[in-house]
């Protein structure tokens, strides 16, 4: 591995190895899934990069070594997990307070405050969630040589997840807008996206309250 490249099998093994973390379920997916059902993909397209823009914030922080206090000192991780947990349980219930129908509307201009607000909710989704600070901090040193820039390394390996990243949930919002048409033809399965989103979220913030710091 040179300053510039990766190696070939390093860079491989990233890819393969951050696919397997990025397609398990959580807030992002669950929330760039909803985005797309309720407004369109071009909200979920909103959302992924949204989710992409706070894994590099993430990758930022890890650079500048401001993710080492999360892993470090319990108060801090305490104060971010809870503040994190809160934003989803208030997404969730938001979701059950507004009782939304699934449609469709016709031009983005129409949507362009809405866009900004799916990829602002989606920013501070991922960035308040302590697990992916942490998660970048323990993962992307495992492919990093001593031998080069560790800060250009780290930004790469940033970049690469971020992208990796906006091209599942892209694949997400795909999915979504191929069976929106039945939930907008449908009040009955449109209620129950939309009281399930709000479950799941309450749950992933329940859930955060919950767990351990690593390596606690």
């Amino acid at each position: 591995m040179n300053v510039l490249v990766f190696d070939h099998t390093t860079l491989v093994t990233f890819v393969s190895a951050a696919m397997v973390v990025i397609i398990s379920p959580g807030p992002d997916t669950i929330y760039t899934l909803t985005e797309s059902l309720r407004h369109g993909h071009y909200a979920g397209a909103a959302a992924a990069c949204g989710t992409a823009t706070g894994v590099l914030v993430h990758t930022t922080a890890a650079v500048l070594g401001l993710a080492a206090v999360l892993r470090t000192s319990a108060l801090a991780y305490t104060v971010v997990k809870y503040l994190g947990a809160a934003y989803l349980v208030y997404l969730g219930v938001q979701r059950f307070r507004h009782d939304e129908d699934f449609e469709i509307r016709s031009t983005l201009s129409e949507n362009n405050t809405s866009l900004r607000r799916s990829y602002r909710q989606a920013v501070t989704i991922n960035v308040s969630n302590p697990k992916v600070a942490v998660f970048v901090l323990a993962f992307f040193p495992q492919f990093i040589s001593q031998t080069a820039s560790v800060s250009l390394q780290i930004s790469i390996l940033g970049v690469t997840y971020a992208a990796l990243s906006v091209l599942y949930l892209l694949i997400v919002v795909a999915f979504a807008s191929r069976v929106r048409h039945v939930i907008v033809d449908s009040k009955r399965i449109s209620r129950f996206i939309q009281y399930a989103s709000g479950s799941v979220l309450i749950g992933f913030g329940l859930k955060f309250v919950t767990e351990k710091q690593p390596g606690a």
